[in-house]
């Protein structure tokens, strides 16, 4: 299972991926915690990207979100039935959203 999670920054980044997700996105933890969550997709796949996590934003929890996705290295997987939900305190503050998915597929690399 891929564990994922990231802040609510203007241009959220990571601040937490289990090893399983390190391993996918072929990215050492260090570097990770860095990276603005965007660049998990490519430039094309952000906009739908974006529409997706707003309206899980509005709804608190998505689940069998499926999308495509790219390594630090520029292998292009399909990840599918997805879980996304906001992270929030005791007092309904959101404080970032995680995502868990134990499907994908490898896909071509993109030129």
């Amino acid at each position: 299972m891929v564990i994922l999670a990231h802040g609510t920054e203007p241009d959220p980044i990571f601040f937490y991926a289990n090893r399983t997700a390190l391993t996918l996105f072929e990215i050492a933890a260090e570097d990770l915690i860095r990276m603005p969550s965007r660049l998990s997709a490519e430039p094309m796949e952000r906009d739908e990207r974006s529409l997706f996590l707003r309206a899980v934003a509005e709804r608190n929890h998505i689940s069998d979100y499926s999308g495509i996705r790219i390594s630090r290295a520029g292998n292009r997987f399909r990840i599918a039935q997805a879980t996304v939900w906001n992270l929030l305190d005791a007092g309904g503050t959101i404080h970032g959203q995680a995502a868990c998915f134990g499907q994908w597929t490898p896909l071509e690399r993109t030129p």
